[in-house]
């Protein structure tokens, strides 16, 4: 895992404003505010290089705690410290946790929505947007869960909900990001929700971060899973 930049290991820089990058792996040029102080800049794309194999993995899980399926999935050579791949495994685990735990859903068909609509959220959407990738993961996960559209009524009210719910746990436990500890959190929400207002009761065990030593920018203490 790389905490920083993924050529070199220099810090990263955030930039006020767009500035036309050039991806030093494949090449494709795009507007980012993000760089390392060396300069290298790393498309999403690329960065989630990989991510197929995330539905692989979660159509053989047979566990009912999306915790230990998103474990397995940070696990994966593609998966760094912090990055977009998050926005997509948050809600893959829950998918999965949420069938196995007799939630009713076309699991197949659900892992690649999450895929699609996932890959949209940019990295850095926790800083630049207001809103985690983790946070808004979760709410991807009950907006498929229930069919929810845009002109659904109790959906469109239960994805919103969500979404709100981890992201205010997320920023409970204040910045800097990390996408561990984020996306922990948004699962933990999750689980609680769907009890609550879905009927599914998935399974939690007690979390211990095992990332903080890849992680420059750990709160150490202040982490609930320290």
């Amino acid at each position: 895992m790389h905490d920083e930049c993924l050529i070199c290991g220099a810090k990263l820089k955030y930039l006020e404003n767009d500035t036309e990058m050039e991806c030093a792996l494949c090449h494709k040029k795009e507007n980012s505010k993000t760089a390392c102080e060396n300069g290298h800049y790393v498309c999403n794309e690329c960065h989630t290089g990989g991510i197929d194999s995330i539905i692989a993995v979660c159509l053989t899980e047979t566990s009912k705690n999306p915790i230990l399926i998103l474990q397995k999935l940070m696990a994966l050579p593609f998966c760094h410290m912090h990055g977009p791949e998050h926005h997509i495994m948050v809600g893959a685990a829950l998918l999965t946790a949420y069938k196995n735990a007799g939630g009713n859903i076309d699991l197949p068909k659900a892992l690649v929505e999450m895929q699609s609509r996932g890959k949209q959220v940019p990295g850095g959407a926790c800083g630049f947007w207001g809103a985690c990738g983790a946070g808004v993961s979760a709410g991807m996960f009950v907006s498929i869960v229930t069919g929810s559209t845009p002109l659904a009524v109790k959906e469109w009210q239960l994805s919103n909900y969500m979404s709100a719910g981890a992201l205010g746990a997320i920023a409970s436990a204040g910045g800097p990001r990390c996408c561990k500890r984020n996306s922990y959190i948004a699962i933990i929400k999750s689980v609680e929700f769907a009890k609550a207002y879905l009927g599914v009761e998935m399974e939690l065990g007690k979390i211990k971060c095992i990332h903080s030593a890849q992680n420059n920018q750990c709160i150490g203490a202040r982490c609930p899973f320290k």
